[in-house]
């Protein structure tokens, strides 16, 4: 199987605000008093952002982001 083309990849804004956020380095409950959403929520788009990168850590997420130019 091909792996995903990060160019390729659509984000809607909460989860473009919510990469963003991680690549300036919030923490979840950071990200969720700022973006006013539950941890658990948080928490589900954190992973549901790391499937669309196909990615297993949060870092290889944010660098496939920076070089994919999504943020």
């Amino acid at each position: 199987m091909r792996p995903t083309d990060p160019k390729r990849i659509v984000l809607n804004k909460k989860e473009t605000r919510i990469l963003t956020l991680i690549a300036e380095g919030k923490t979840s409950p950071q990200i969720a008093e700022i973006m006013i959403l539950s941890l658990p929520t948080i928490k589900w788009y954190r992973k549901r952002l790391k499937e669309k990168f196909e990615a297993e850590t949060t870092v290889e997420m944010v660098s496939k982001a920076i070089k994919a130019g999504i943020i």
